[in-house]
């Protein structure tokens, strides 16, 4: 059967709680067929004295029922007046509250059952047929909120071309179901379209960024689940100067610890079991012996836990094994990088460390071209972003006086140190 889904079948008659089960382990990702009532719609955007894009984006969006929410602008007129011209319906909020806040006050002057947040800096080719391939997917009811995938725009500027690979709201090539922890692990508001009736409050106006990770993870623990389709693209503005997009990056690592807090560990810079570091760290340090013990008592009580029964259970227990210790490092060097990269740094200026610490933080940088060709102007550009974001998850910890949004997060280890050590067999793990 999930052979046949994969290949665009549909889901017969018999079928439907396997694929329920599948759909809600992310193993599976729908394709829904369905058409859209723009009248179901209320299209919600923030907005702060950015006049010129958010006409261009009014323009894009003529068919369908728009609010715009002035933000204290401070040119507040030539707002009023880009709203009259496409007959966007305008809320003017006095001070400033954040894009959260705004959201709210615009989910506060509709009422139509699904939501479409988008920021005044997002371009939508399209619009109809974003909204349509989003919307298909409320046809499960127990979906609360849908992300297409948003890349910077195509331009001539270094800047320009750094963000159409590296923009920090590209959640990636791959469409996920959106949870903690997972591959996918948020989904930002720039472009989300929600079930009104599964927003509540909406967004936390206490929060100035980080707002959307907030909201997309209180929809998880309340039951709903959240899509993300990579297949439907839209595009997002870089910011206009080097200032400003380092203040974005700056202010995205800042808002780590707020989140924290809330989240507790979800938000942990590196997730791993002890003696996966351990086995890494032996490697590092030219001592590999230790990292072949431990794959080898791991190995030994996946066997034993695989039973009799498995074919090939050796064989299997192998794979596993060196797969998962392979693809971690990628992810964990990515990982140290993106928060502890200037720490890394300063360790470099030790003779004895700097060849080490050198070569895990080019090899965190590195893991961004993955899936793209490496261009010469993007490296640069690629230190700086980690730079940036590193130094504002530190100085929003320092704020914060909470170390939740720098510590690592050690997951139960599968073996004992007595296992390890050879006092006790792996048919007792």
């Amino acid at each position: 059967m999930a052979e046949r889904w994969q290949r665009g079948g549909v889901v017969g008659p018999g079928e439907g709680h396997f694929a329920r089960t599948l759909i809600a382990q992310g193993l599976l990702h729908p394709r829904p067929i369905g058409v859209v009532d723009v009248d179901d719609v209320d299209v919600i955007i923030p907005v702060r004295a950015d006049v010129a894009p958010l006409r261009a984006l009014l323009a894009q969006l003529r068919a369908l029922h728009v609010c715009v929410v002035d933000d204290g602008s401070h040119n507040a007129q030539l707002i009023a007046e880009c709203c009259h011209d496409f007959g966007a319906t305008l809320v003017r909020l006095d001070d400033n509250v954040g894009p959260g806040g705004a959201r709210n006050a615009g989910l506060a002057a509709s009422t139509r059952p699904l939501v479409w947040f988008l920021d005044a800096d997002v371009s939508v080719d399209n619009a109809g047929d974003v909204l349509r391939r989003l919307a298909g997917h409320f046809a499960d009811p127990l979906v609360g909120a849908v992300a297409p995938r948003i890349r910077g725009g195509a331009g001539s500027s270094a800047r320009d071309r750094f963000e159409h690979n590296f923009s920090p709201l590209d959640m990636g090539p791959r469409s996920a179901l959106v949870a903690p922890r997972a591959i996918v692990s948020y989904v930002p508001a720039a472009c989300l379209l929600a079930r009104r009736s599964a927003l509540a409050d909406g967004f936390d106006p206490s929060l100035r960024v980080g707002e959307d990770v907030d909201l997309v993870w209180r929809l998880h623990d309340e039951g709903w689940l959240v899509r993300y389709v990579a297949d439907v693209v839209v595009t997002h503005r870089a910011r206009g100067t080097w200032r400003d997009w380092w203040a974005q990056r700056a202010s995205y690592g800042a808002s780590a610890a707020a989140l924290a807090d809330r989240h507790g560990d979800r938000l942990a810079p590196l997730r791993a079991d002890v003696w996966t570091l351990v086995a890494w760290a032996s490697v590092a340090a030219r001592r590999p012996s230790i990292a072949v013990r431990v794959m080898g008592v791991t190995r030994d009580a996946l066997v034993a836990r695989l039973g009799p029964d498995t074919d090939n259970g050796a064989s299997v227990a192998n794979t596993l094994i060196v797969r998962t210790m392979g693809h971690s490092v990628g992810p964990s060097a990515r990982a140290v990088v993106r928060t502890y990269g200037p720490l890394l740094l300063i360790a470099a200026l030790h003779p004895t460390l700097r060849r080490r610490a050198l070569a895990l933080y080019a090899l965190g940088t590195a893991w961004r071209w993955r899936h793209t060709r490496v261009r010469a102007s993007d490296v640069p550009l690629a230190m700086a972003d980690d730079a940036a974001y590193a130094l504002g998850v530190w100085r929003g910890a320092w704020r914060a006086r909470s170390a939740r949004a720098v510590t690592p997060h050690l997951t139960k280890p599968s073996i004992r140190l007595a296992h390890l050590l050879g006092a006790r067999s792996a048919d007792d793990v």
